[in-house]
C-alpha cells in the first residue's frame, strides 16, 4: 500500500507537526484528522445535491480529478484545489475552506462513520483545476435544471 502511505505524508505535510499528526491520525479510533486547509490546497464545499453531478463531469473529461470528500448524509461534496482558490471563489452558494480554516479529513483508504473519500488523494498532489471545477458545476446544475423542468 505504498500509495496510501504517500497519500497520508502528503495530507499530513500540512500539520503544524506532520509527525505528531501522522501518529496520531494512525492510531485515532475515529480515522480522522483536523487539517489546515490553504497550504497545500484549498476546498470548496459544493450542496451534495450538486456535488455528484458535478463530479460525474470532471469524471468525464480527467482522468483523475483531484481528492474529492463527502460528508455524511452526503449533504456536502469537498473539492480540494490550489491554495488560494477560496480567497478569490464568488460562487454564490459555495462554502470554501482556505487559509485560516481547518477540515476534517478521512485517512485513507479507511472507512470512518462520517465523512469519506470519492476520489481519495494519490499522494501526487494533483488538484483539481477551479476553472475547470466551475464549467462542470455549471454543467451539473444545468442539468439538474432540466430534470427539474421533466
Amino acid at each position: 500500500m505504498t500509495g496510501g502511505r504517500t497519500a497520508v505524508e502528503w495530507l499530513a505535510s500540512v500539520a503544524p507537526d506532520p509527525e505528531a499528526c501522522r501518529f496520531e491520525w494512525e492510531r485515532n479510533p475515529m480515522g480522522v484528522a483536523l487539517l489546515p486547509a490553504g497550504r497545500a490546497w484549498d476546498v470548496l464545499i459544493l450542496p451534495g445535491r450538486l456535488g455528484y453531478p458535478t463530479l460525474d463531469v470532471l469524471s468525464r473529461v480527467l482522468d483523475r480529478p483531484g481528492p474529492v470528500l463527502v460528508d455524511f448524509g452526503d449533504a456536502r461534496t469537498g473539492f480540494f484545489v490550489p491554495p488560494g482558490t477560496a480567497a478569490r471563489w464568488l460562487g454564490t452558494g459555495i462554502r470554501t475552506a482556505g487559509r485560516g480554516t481547518w477540515i476534517v479529513v478521512p485517512y485513507p483508504g479507511r472507512s470512518t462513520g462520517g465523512v469519506r473519500w470519492l476520489v481519495p488523494p494519490d499522494g501526487s498532489g494533483t488538484l483539481t483545476d477551479p476553472a475547470l471545477l466551475e464549467l462542470a458545476m455549471h454543467e451539473a446544475a444545468a442539468g439538474l435544471a432540466t430534470e427539474g423542468d421533466g
